[in-house]
């Protein structure tokens, strides 16, 4: 993986994914890290269902704010962080699959605020993944505040 201006994000984001104990119990996995994307990969699990059996929104909507704060990640100084200040998800389908992907994607870099989109994908074993789910997101970049290192 190649270095850019901001250091090391890939051991960086794999170091601080590491640590969230929401991913580790949802089971969820690191699947690619790159310049500007992050995806995302959760195994089904009836636990993260809703009453009708399908994946529920909470779980969708945690996937892809985790995939598109990650790749504004890879977009900043290794001594800032990140937090979320806003986001909106569009459910488009059942999340119905074996498996599901969060793609996050930096749409507009910046010192301050960097905006994302994130795609959720129901993948099956029988054909093409499907949009389950899009997100628009926004991240605040954080420097030099306690408790909020990198």
């Amino acid at each position: 993986m190649a270095n850019f201006e901001h250091g090391d994000f890939h051991a960086r984001i794999m170091n601080s994914f590491a640590s969230q104990g929401a991913m580790e119990m949802l089971g969820a996995e690191l699947t690619r890290i790159s310049h500007g994307v992050v995806e995302i990969e959760l195994p089904f699990d009836p636990k993260l269902t809703q009453q009708h059996g399908i994946l529920h929104a909470g779980v969708i909507a945690t996937g892809l704010e985790t995939a598109c704060t990650y790749a504004a990640y890879t977009m900043i100084d290794t001594d800032a962080s990140l937090l979320t200040i806003e986001f909106k998800v569009n459910l488009l389908s059942p999340g119905r699959a074996g498996r599901f992907l969060f793609r996050g994607e930096v749409t507009k870099p910046g010192t301050n605020i960097i905006v994302t989109d994130g795609r959720g994908y129901a993948i099956g074993e029988d054909g093409p993944a499907k949009l389950i789910a899009s997100m628009s997101g926004t991240c605040m970049v954080v420097r030099d505040r306690e408790g909020f290192q990198g």
